[in-house]
């Protein structure tokens, strides 16, 4: 298949005014359009075609669409240390909101556990399309789920039990990460050392550089997250990094990376104090790699491309705020082989605009995921 007449945010590169893109569940081919046409094209008739949307943080599938605590699958808020819990064995791919998020553009999501837990789980990039989700796995596990700040604090003080404070939230996971650290010596040494599920999946983060995706919203927890990785040697990305554009140049300098967002959502607790979209557009501008996510279903996922539009409007560079839900959470999350954007030999997953997309007016033309196009007409039904 072709697409023609096309102007191509590569997302790679420089924006091809006139071009095309030839593929099947792959990329074949993209370049400037020579005029010359076999009557099997689909014409873009001078529209934007961009890599398909990617959502960093999101529980989509986890949290379903208007259930109740029978579809709520997102903190196992019984004990605050669970790194062995996979996101593949609780998201439900026939929620109508993977429907609505490829019928925006948004072909690729991670998804995973909450933030109940200083130590929550496995996060999974998957493509929002299919039916099962063991085929649409880009990448399992992606991510490490930690968290700071209110959250575990505020879920086990309820119960009277530990960590009721910040201090014990961050003594907990260095406590999980040192027993990590042991436990690999262990069994690198005796081949007879009792296997350990939580242990082994957190060993994955130095084993496997899995990085760690750690929920921090306030100034402070913030650094907590930076000292903890950096005490530990492991990999990292700050999730949510709301206080962030206060720290911009600090975190730039680190070589941090962030997913910023929610944009849309009200300051429902204390360490929300002072969020402001214009957080993206201040870490970006500091140097600071940024990704735009919803934190679904905090902000239906439908809206991230608006999401990102408004980051624009709070002083974003336009084209930083098309890499921050395209080519830089592929990035960040370490899955830029196969997606984030228009080039030869990635996935054939692409969205088609004829109004700027960060707008509330846009709506895709097409979509097209593995190469086949998506009917928008019944794709809701």
């Amino acid at each position: 298949m072709k697409i023609i007449n096309a102007k191509i945010f590569t997302m790679s590169g420089a924006v091809i005014e006139n071009g095309y893109v030839e593929f099947d569940d792959t990329i074949n081919d993209v370049g400037l359009f020579d005029g010359v046409v076999s009557g099997d094209e689909f014409d873009a008739k001078g529209a934007m075609l961009f890599p398909g949307f990617i959502d960093a943080h999101t529980h989509l599938g986890i949290c379903e669409d208007s259930i109740g605590f029978e579809g709520d699958d997102c903190n196992e808020s019984t004990d605050p240390c669970t790194p062995h819990l996979r996101a593949i064995d609780a998201v439900n791919v026939f929620d109508v909101c993977f429907k609505e998020a490829l019928a925006a553009g948004i072909t690729t999501v991670l998804t995973g556990p909450g933030s109940a837990n200083p130590i929550a789980g496995q996060f999974i990039a998957i493509k929002t399309y299919g039916s099962c989700i063991d085929h649409m796995i880009v990448k399992a596990p992606v991510a490490m789920k930690m968290a700071l700040g209110e959250n575990p604090k505020t879920v086990y003080n309820e119960k009277k039990t530990t960590p009721s404070t910040r201090m014990a939230t961050a003594a907990i996971i260095r406590e999980q990460l040192t027993r990590a650290k042991e436990y690999i010596e262990k069994r690198s040494s005796d081949e007879n050392e009792k296997f350990d599920a939580k242990l082994e999946a957190l060993s994955q983060l130095f084993i496997n550089k899995l990085p760690a995706h750690i929920h921090a919203h306030r100034a402070d927890d913030i650094f907590t997250a930076v000292r903890i990785a950096e005490e530990f040697d492991f990999d990292y990305t700050i999730i949510h990094c709301t206080q962030g554009h206060l720290l911009a140049d600090e975190l730039a300098k680190r070589g941090v990376t962030a997913l910023s967002g929610p944009l849309f959502s009200d300051r429902s607790k204390l360490e929300l104090k002072g969020s402001t979209p214009a957080t993206p557009g201040v870490l970006s501008k500091a140097g600071v790699k940024t990704a735009i996510i919803t934190d679904h279903p905090v902000v239906p996922i439908q809206y991230l491309p608006m999401c990102a539009g408004l980051a624009v409007r709070e002083g974003m560079d336009y084209y930083e705020a098309l890499k921050s839900i395209t080519i830089w959470p592929a990035e960040i999350c370490g899955i830029s082989d196969r997606i984030g954007s228009i080039e030869k030999g990635k996935d054939a997953d692409m969205v088609l605009f004829r109004q700027d997309p960060l707008t509330l007016v846009a709506k895709p033309v097409a979509v097209v995921a593995a190469g086949k196009f998506v009917d928008l007409q019944n794709s809701l039904s």
